[in-house]
């Protein structure tokens, strides 16, 4: 028995001679498969960090949201009319409103003539003359349009195309005329072409746009 050999053992643990016994070392398979691992991880968290600073540094995820906020609005329908638009009565004709005109400034004449183009321009003529006390001298504008409250509407507004500036007010008249009391600032009714153009535009108001497309 060699001196190297502990006490109590033999068999295949007897070291005898020069030759001892070979000791293995642990297999590096598990090393190398932790390793694999570890590096598929760091390539991906660095794949993912990469993508992240792209996008900070040229606002692709904005880019990407204004893209599909843009396709969302191209395919949203027309606006819709207002609900103003859509309740509004039918407008009267020119020669279904009977205006009557007075004259509320010192400048005589006014009146007649006033009547006499508002006549070509197709509206029903009635009265014409002097403004009674309570406005005579007292209109300070172009003029006043005065009407019944169902004629706020419909009859003023129309008559209130030929002569910009006009206040608008309503009274406790029964009847469907209107009166229009020419002011101290007034000069000429507006150009026929511009008001059938304002005429025009109130007999088709614009639509509003719908709360969904505010953002478009």
């Amino acid at each position: 028995m060699s001196m190297l050999t502990p006490p109590g053992m033999g068999g295949k643990y007897r070291i005898t001679g020069d030759k001892y016994p070979r000791m293995r070392r642990p297999s590096g398979r598990r090393r190398i498969v932790l390793a694999v691992i570890a590096s598929a991880a760091a390539i991906g968290l660095i794949g993912w960090g990469t993508l992240q600073l792209i996008d900070v540094f040229t606002g692709g995820s904005k880019a990407s949201a204004a893209g599909h906020a843009s396709k969302d609005c191209d395919r949203k329908p027309a606006a819709a009319p207002s609900e103003s638009a859509r309740k509004q009565k039918p407008l009267p004709k020119p020669k279904q409103i009977t205006v009557n005109v007075f004259n509320a400034t010192p400048r005589a004449g006014l009146a007649k003539s006033t009547a006499d183009e508002l006549k070509k321009r197709g509206f029903t003529i009635g009265e014409v003359g002097n403004a009674t006390k309570a406005y005579d001298k007292k209109v300070k504008g172009t003029g006043l349009l005065l009407g019944a409250e169902s004629a706020a509407d419909t009859a003023i507004p129309v008559l209130g195309t030929q002569l910009a500036g006009a206040e608008h007010k309503s009274d406790a008249r029964k009847g469907g005329e209107v009166d229009l009391v020419i002011g101290d600032r007034f000069k000429n009714l507006a150009k026929k072409e511009d008001a059938d153009k304002a005429l025009a535009a109130l007999a088709k108001p614009e639509p509003t746009p719908t709360a969904s497309n505010k953002n478009c």
